[in-house]
């Protein structure tokens, strides 16, 4: 079964921060146990990371859904489904936005 992308999302801030959401349908496997791949990413507009989860196999040791700051910390993520994956993404991202234009 070929990966299939379940959501998408993508928009850009006033200040030109933008953030794009896609997930996709995997076959379940070790790496990917829920049978779901995702990459949320929110970017400045010079293109720099200001927040990013993913449930990619290289940081094992911090857990499989983690978060990645922009200085460079990841961090474990719950992990209670998508919904609650976009929930928590944007709510981060609107926070982030907030602090950054006030």
């Amino acid at each position: 079964m070929p990966a299939t992308v379940v959501y998408r999302e993508q928009a850009e801030k006033p200040d030109g921060s933008r953030y794009e959401m896609i997930a996709w349908q995997v076959p379940e496997s070790e790496e990917f146990p829920q049978g779901l791949k995702y990459s949320f990413q929110y970017i400045n507009p010079d293109g720099d990371t200001l927040l990013r989860y993913d449930n990619s196999p290289y940081h094992r040791d911090i857990g499989r859904h983690h978060r990645h700051a922009p200085d460079g910390e990841i961090t474990r993520l719950e992990f209670t489904g998508l919904a609650g994956l976009i929930d928590d993404f944007q709510n981060e991202v609107t926070e982030i936005y907030e602090q950054r234009t006030d």
